[in-house]
């Protein structure tokens, strides 16, 4: 029990650092500081070189085959959560009003596993919690930009469902993969400036949610049933559904913590993007993203917790 209460401390300090650089980019958009221009820019430097980085600098390491094989487990692993997810999603939205509809089925489907899982991961876990991350960055991005996309636009595209294979998560995932299974180490001139960007990936991407918090509408969401729902299974049902699964057929507990980090994530902020290209409900999209993002304070800690005790 005293070890449980330590790893229940241990990453309710660590969520609660984050929030904290939340909060601090909550102030800077008070004082005007941080603008709806400058943090588009902010999130394309995320997408296009953080992240990316972040997946590279991981894989940068002595190649072993029992990391392989759990690359792969990961990789199987985060396919049946979002796979669950999507289920969940079209049991209970697919009926409702389309605008309200799309921003809930996204919200369920599509965790916060990049901005809050890979700082979380590499804090908890280190360099092998991101490793396991990626894999479930990578599927995320399958998902986001063949589901999510269908979801949002209402429609079928084949030229857009490239975007699932050529984008920056999943190019990095590749490059990764390539160096570690070649067992090739990146010179200083290239390792050094890919590891000064990926330390960006945990201040820079807590200052764009305290942007959208700062600018959210909490009242309308805390008066939203549906809304409750989707961030009861966002937050609590996904997760510890995936840490049960994985929990009984016994996959290794680095793996285990780090998917359930992944899939314990608040509502994605891509949601409040999408939601904005596509003209469904910014507003409802924004407040839920914001609203989980502050419940997730006490139910991340408290379900990484458990899913450490277990593993």
């Amino acid at each position: 029990m005293d070890a449980m209460i330590d790893g229940f401390l241990n990453v309710g300090v660590q969520v609660a650092a984050l929030f904290v650089l939340i909060a601090v980019g909550v102030l800077l958009t008070k004082l005007n500081i941080i603008r709806e221009n400058g943090v588009g820019v902010m999130t394309d430097i995320v997408l296009y070189a953080v992240t990316p980085c972040v997946i590279i600098n991981a894989f940068q390491r002595e190649f072993r085959s029992d990391m392989l094989v759990g690359l792969f487990i990961a990789l199987l692993s985060a396919f049946g959560i979002m796979l669950l997810s999507v289920l969940l999603a079209e049991l209970l939205y697919r009926r409702q009003q389309i605008d309200r509809s799309v921003v809930l089925q996204f919200s369920v489907v599509f965790s916060n596993c990049g901005f809050m899982a890979l700082p979380l991961q590499q804090a908890i876990l280190g360099q092998d919690g991101v490793f396991y991350g990626a894999a479930f960055v990578a599927v995320f991005n399958i998902f986001m930009w063949t589901y999510g996309l269908i979801v949002m636009s209402r429609r079928t595209c084949p030229r857009d469902a490239l975007k699932a294979i050529i984008n920056p998560g999943i190019i990095g995932t590749l490059v990764g993969v390539v160096l570690f299974i070649c067992s090739i180490e990146l010179p200083d001139v290239l390792s050094l400036p890919i590891g000064y960007l990926a330390t960006l990936n945990t201040p820079v991407p807590m200052l764009i949610i305290g942007y959208y918090l700062a600018n959210a509408k909490l009242s309308r969401v805390l008066r939203d049933r549906d809304a409750y729902a989707a961030m009861t299974l966002r937050l609590i049902a996904i997760p510890l559904g995936a840490l049960l699964l994985l929990h009984v057929i016994g996959v290794d507990g680095t793996i285990v913590t780090a998917m359930v980090i992944a899939a314990a994530s608040p509502v994605a902020a891509f949601t409040t993007m999408m939601s904005g290209k596509y003209g469904h409900d910014t507003e409802l999209s924004a407040g839920i993203v914001s609203a989980s993002t502050l419940f997730s304070l006490f139910t991340m800690p408290l379900i990484i917790t458990l899913a450490q005790y277990l593993s």
